[in-house]
């Protein structure tokens, strides 16, 4: 595929690491020659210098014969310009827009092909918002991504010593829980993946991922480790994008502070924030987060722009005596050095956001992606078309299917019959060796080595007879 990114920064340079070693052809296109530089030492691809809404510079980059535009930049009006000029002179068939004020989202007619010709817009911010207030509301975990319209949640949780299922095997999962139906979808244990088998031994400090039925979720968390109070108290340092979006959406349900270092986006804060308490200071500054009540905190996010200030400040806020600390952190490789040590949870803000631009970019019927472990394997919700005949998987049992080792069929979530399209799914069933597989399901999978992704997605495409 032919793949057009506008945008250098973290969502770009995400994306176009995530989509090149899947050999795609990818031209990134930036006024930042520096930036360009650094993507250019590291990967495959081509760059251009130039205002990525200019048709000269769009040419340039190949949109005479490209397959998808996926514009990311600061901009939201050179976005929306690109997609327009990519449709109007270039018909590129797939356009994707970055767009981080909602004014335009409220109106979607902006974005029509008599408009914009925008045909997906995501919002990074909002959807790192939604993230994080998902990992508020479960505090034990390390990650809850939601599939098949909020059914089915897939959960990554660290064991700890004394957990119910820890030095047990897999398979005794079921018996703890007879009443829930559950798959451990992957084991992470000193950043390896295991592929889990019934007798497969769970250890404390594992990365568990599991997936459930949403309603479920809890329960099974409570055998790998023990629940943690809810969350009431929430400190979020830095009032930025996200930062203000959070205290925003939360702040009706926990008591919320919110400490800001710009003295006037702080007073403007104040005064939207109307049930959060804003504070002007440095979250790194010791006295101010003691005088805060710091120990108090079920909660601290670090959320500045800032990934050297994220850290200092969520180990400050550890030691100070805040239960449960997460830092904001663009550079993956910091985000792999500190998860699982002094702060409890460290997120890549582009790794989240980039599954909402992969869905519409893997092949075949794909609904939902998630980017999981910064960016090493993947959660893809794939609708299954055909019949026996033109599919490998429909009409099997996942027990016939020959998948690579590494890519784990976790649930099936059925939806009503054919004759009444576009009704809500319903029937969740966690995948056993013996769940046959229907025309229109949705399945989930994960998949372990991010290297598999191609070989699963042309398993699960319909073949040439469906048509």
């Amino acid at each position: 595929m032919k793949i057009i990114i506008l945008g250098a920064g973290q969502v770009g340079s995400s994306v176009a690491e995530s989509l090149v070693s899947e050999s795609n052809e990818i031209n990134v296109v930036d006024t930042d020659v520096g930036l360009l530089r650094q993507l250019q030492d590291r990967l495959d691809l081509r760059t251009v210098v130039g205002n990525a809404a200019l048709p000269s510079v769009l040419r340039q980059a190949g949109a005479e014969d490209a397959d998808l535009l996926i514009a990311v930049t600061q901009s939201d009006q050179t976005n929306l310009c690109a997609c327009r000029t990519a449709e109007t002179l270039f018909k590129i068939p797939t356009k994707i827009a970055r767009l981080r004020s909602s004014d335009y989202t409220q109106h979607p007619e902006l974005l029509d092909n008599k408009n914009f010709c925008v045909d997906f817009s995501i919002c990074p911010e909002q959807i790192v918002t939604d993230y994080l207030l998902k990992l508020i509301e479960y505090p034990e975990a390390l990650q809850v991504l939601k599939f098949a319209e909020g059914l089915v949640s897939l959960v990554a949780a660290r064991t700890v010593p004394g957990g119910p299922l820890v030095g047990k095997p897999v398979s005794d999962l079921r018996q703890h829980l007879p009443q829930i139906d559950a798959r451990i979808a992957a084991i992470y244990r000193r950043d390896q993946p295991i592929v889990p088998e019934g007798d497969t031994l769970i250890e404390a400090g594992d990365e568990v991922f599991y997936l459930a039925a949403t309603r479920d979720i809890r329960r099974v968390m409570s055998e790998l480790r023990h629940r943690d109070q809810p969350t009431r108290r929430i400190l979020i340092a830095g009032g930025g994008n996200i930062g203000s979006r959070l205290a925003g959406a939360a702040q009706d349900r926990y008591q919320v502070k919110l400490i800001e270092l710009d003295e006037l986006r702080a007073k403007g804060l104040g005064a939207t924030l109307d049930r959060t308490l804003v504070l002007h200071g440095d979250a790194t500054d010791e006295k101010l987060l003691a005088a805060e009540n710091i120990d108090e905190m079920d909660f601290f996010l670090a959320l500045t722009n800032d990934d050297e200030n994220n850290i200092m400040a969520a180990l400050l806020a550890k030691s100070l005596g805040a239960r449960r600390v997460l830092a904001l952190i663009n550079r993956r490789a910091y985000a792999d050095l500190l998860q699982a040590d002094r702060i409890d949870i460290a997120i890549s803000p582009a790794q989240i956001s980039i599954g909402s631009l992969l869905a519409h970019v893997r092949r075949g019927d794909v609904a939902a992606v998630h980017s999981l472990r910064r960016g090493a394997a993947e959660a893809l919700e794939f609708v299954v078309h055909g019949d026996r005949s033109t599919s490998k998987v429909v009409g099997r049992r996942i027990c016939e299917l020959d998948l690579p080792r590494g890519a784990t069929i976790g649930a099936v979530v059925r939806g009503p019959s054919p004759d009444t399209p576009g009704a809500p799914l319903g029937q969740v069933l966690i995948a056993h060796g013996d769940t046959l597989i229907e025309p229109e399901d949705h399945v989930i999978i994960f998949i372990a080595h991010k290297e598999l992704v191609p070989k699963v997605e042309r398993y699960f495409q319909v073949g040439l007879a469906f048509f």
